[in-house]
């Protein structure tokens, strides 16, 4: 009768200057398909959902101040539809989650999960009474299914022969309750869904839970036959496990667990493969859930503890690894507890927890040598020599590596010679470079034949840092790139941003400044500490400083305040380098000194002449005792440079000896040619900045002896670095010295 009324109500007021504005479902086309036509000025227009901005400007002037993460998820919940927004929002309010303070609303604690306000179901629900019975049991089977599907699989969970369910989707399309993709160049051509999510979800919940039960069961089955490769295990894993939570009390509840677990294990090594390590820790966690068995359980925490190692989850991974040795500790398999009690004393080497490291590698040695030699042990004493050697224990490192390698040639175990042979060259390469490199290159070779991408991961990283103290930064950068494929092919996010961090140190050194800040900002300022290097501190550091912005190094420094007292020598020998770069540019130079030298010391004894903690402490120490007007400090350090064997020294370290030495000859006309020499050992490096540098102090030299002409070309190129770099600081040298040179030379 409404809908006779407004037509005869047009056909009554055809020459009055009345609008009539009506709304309705689409539903509204079956019952009458005409409706409208015939009519003058009759317009009938589909609302299509909102677009997020238009739902944003909604959020915004309904409760301001909504925080951005919540706002995501009821745009994402409401789908273009502002009742369901609004709803929400209401839902949310009356139960005091969300309180209005001033202007602005905040939430009074976390909201795990949205659910649906009573008033949007209810509203739901009546529509889905409203539909034919067919139809409304068709959208119960889809909501199982999910919200996209094809039309076999809600055949095989339905039981309606095709032809039977082709007209009900039709009409479900018409209705806009469903969609269709009909896109001829999308891969999902053909598949239907659930227009909104909260109709899907409404549906489901009018199932009982056998009924839910029965249907997961038919599509987990449905699809492990039309995906036998396990294309798409963690969908078939859901519907199991969705299945054993319906009614985990059933005859066969067994069964199907043991499903639902298995079906999981799949997942997780197919997202393993895909490198999705999240993904592949959640997986194996569930799977761990659903198995009586302690030992298997263990096996499945063990892996997912790993994964969030790769996934940087730090405090989870400690958890699940801690969890996994209990288990097996109390299923009198130490063993197996020694060797995830490894894995554990990994993690809290990479927290800087190096003195509890080498306790838990000491712990796993000892319980496995109770036994004969094996693979197991070979690996364990192994991963000892790293912990000893970061300790600053080098008599013990050393001798542990020997032993490493003669278990491991004993056993026969190339995975474990890998590791062995990688420490080994970590304790020695301060003193036997060549022979470390060997090492190295022969433990990456290993690691590719056995295929232990971890471990070739590992040796790219150790020889890009062999790299670093040769100075041939091409070499480290192809290494580092070697490795970060690795990372990523392994979705290990805390290898990924090693590397990232580690290249930013060749990049700095060879001039490519902009990159290397592209490299770090990368890195997420949370994980600088645990899944950084400490080259961000001689690299980045250095950069901030050279372009005049002390406080951006302060800050970085800062982020690494731990290290200070770090028990790992190595890191505290570079967080001393970094304070002294920035105590001299903050114009503290007897701090400078001190810390310099300081650093250049304990990297001396750890990782020998050529780190790079060595190179930038001597450094920054040598300039501070030169600016202190402290010469003979500063020809004292110059001559510690130039006291190491040729092989052992940095080449870049011995260059700056030789601009050193330069700098102290004062009036002395040979400084010109040292200063030239110098100069070309820079060059020859590709140490782009430090060239620069050494041509200013050259024009200098020059200038103030009345030789601008020659000076001229030296501060040409000089200028030109620090313009490309950025280094404002250092052209504004470079333009006072120019300046200076016609009253030099008046």
């Amino acid at each position: 009768s409404l809908l006779d009324f407004v037509e005869y109500l047009l056909e009554w007021s055809r020459s009055s200057p009345l609008y009539v504005l009506t709304l309705a479902r689409p539903e509204l086309a079956d019952r009458r398909p005409n409706w409208g036509a015939g009519h003058r000025n009759f317009t009938s227009l589909y609302l299509d959902p909102l677009p997020e901005a238009a739902m944003r400007d909604l959020l915004d002037g309904l409760v301001p101040g909504l925080p951005d993460e919540l706002c995501d998820r009821i745009l994402a919940r409401a789908e273009g539809v502002p009742l369901y927004a609004v709803e929400t929002v209401r839902m949310l309010l009356d139960r005091g989650l969300l309180v209005q303070e001033g202007a602005a609303y905040r939430l009074t604690g976390e909201i795990e999960e949205l659910d649906v306000p009573e008033t949007l179901h209810g509203l739901i629900a009546s529509r889905l009474d409203g539909l034919p019975a067919q139809e409304r049991r068709l959208l119960q089977d889809a909501s199982v299914v999910g919200k996209t599907f094809t039309a076999a699989a809600l055949a095989a969970v339905s039981g309606i022969e095709r032809a039977e369910l082709e007209p009900l989707l039709g009409s479900l399309v018409r209705k806009e309750v469903l969609g269709v993709q009909a896109d001829p160049t999308s891969p999902e051509r053909g598949q239907y869904g659930f227009l909104q999510d909260l109709v899907r979800h409404v549906a489901y919940e009018t199932l009982s839970r056998r009924e839910r039960r029965d249907r997961h069961l038919a599509a987990a089955a449905h699809l492990e036959a039309a995906f036998p490769e396990d294309e798409i295990a963690e969908v078939v894993a859901a519907h199991y496990v969705a299945a054993s939570e319906a009614l985990p009390d059933a005859d066969d509840a067994e069964e199907v667990r043991a499903k639902a677990q298995a079906a999981l294990v799949r997942a997780a090594d197919r997202a393993e493969s895909l490198g999705a390590a999240s993904e592949a820790r959640r997986y194996a966690e569930q799977a761990a859930g659903l198995t009586g068995d302690p030992t298997e359980r263990a096996a499945l925490l063990d892996r997912a503890g790993w994964h969030c190692v790769y996934a940087a989850d730090w405090p989870e991974a400690e958890r699940l690894l801690g969890a996994a040795i209990e288990l097996y500790e109390q299923s009198g398999d130490a063993r197996a507890a020694a060797r995830v009690t490894g894995r554990l004393a990994q993690v809290a080497a990479w927290l800087g927890r190096t003195e509890e490291a080498a306790r838990r590698h000491e712990s796993a040695v000892a319980v496995l040598s109770e036994g004969p030699p094996s693979e197991e042990l070979a690996l364990a004493v192994a991963g000892l020599v790293g912990a000893y050697a970061f300790l600053g224990e080098s008599e013990k490192a050393a001798e542990t590596a020997e032993l490493a390698i003669e278990l491991g040639e004993r056993v026969g175990s190339k995975r474990a010679l890998v590791r062995a042979f990688g420490n080994k060259a970590i304790v020695i390469h301060g003193q036997r470079p060549e022979e470390a490199l060997a090492l190295q290159m022969r433990a990456r070779a290993l690691a590719r034949e056995v295929g232990d991408a971890e471990r070739e991961f590992t040796t790219l990283f150790n020889l890009s840092d062999l790299c670093f103290g040769r100075d041939r930064y091409d070499d480290a950068l192809a290494y580092l790139a070697d490795g970060l494929e690795i990372a990523r092919r392994l979705g290990s996010r805390t290898g990924e941003w090693a590397m990232q961090s580690e290249s930013t140190y060749p990049l700095t050194m060879t001039g490519r400044w902009d990159e290397a800040l592209a490299r770090y900002a990368q890195i997420p300022d949370e994980q600088l500490r645990a899944s950084a290097t400490g080259s961000l501190l001689s690299s980045v550091l250095e950069i901030h400083v050279g372009r005049g912005d002390v406080a951006a190094a302060a800050s970085l420094l800062a982020t690494y305040a731990g290290w200070e007292v770090a028990e790992d020598v190595q890191d505290r020998a570079m967080y001393l380098a970094g304070l002294a770069s920035v105590r001299r540019a903050e114009g503290r130079l007897t701090d400078a000194l001190a810390h310099g030298v300081e650093a250049a010391e304990l990297a001396r004894a750890k990782a020998g002449e050529a780190s790079q903690a060595v190179k930038q402490g001597v450094v920054e120490a040598v300039e501070a005792a030169l600016a202190l007007g402290d010469t003979a400090r500063a020809t004292e350090l110059v001559d510690s440079i130039e006291a190491v064997p040729p092989g052992l020294r940095s080449p870049s370290l011995a260059a700056q000896a030789r601009r050193f030495r330069a700098r102290l000859a004062g009036d002395d006309e040979a400084a010109g040619e040292v200063f030239a020499d110098a100069a070309a050992r820079f060059r020859s490096l590709g140490v782009v900045f430090w060239l620069a540098v050494t041509l200013l102090e050259h024009g200098e030299w020059l200038v103030a002896r009345d030789r601008a002409g020659e000076a001229e070309p030296l501060l040409a190129e000089a200028r030109e670095v620090f313009g490309r770099l950025g280094a404002r600081p250092w052209l504004e040298r470079v333009e006072a010295a120019r300046a200076a040179a016609p009253t030099a030379a008046a």
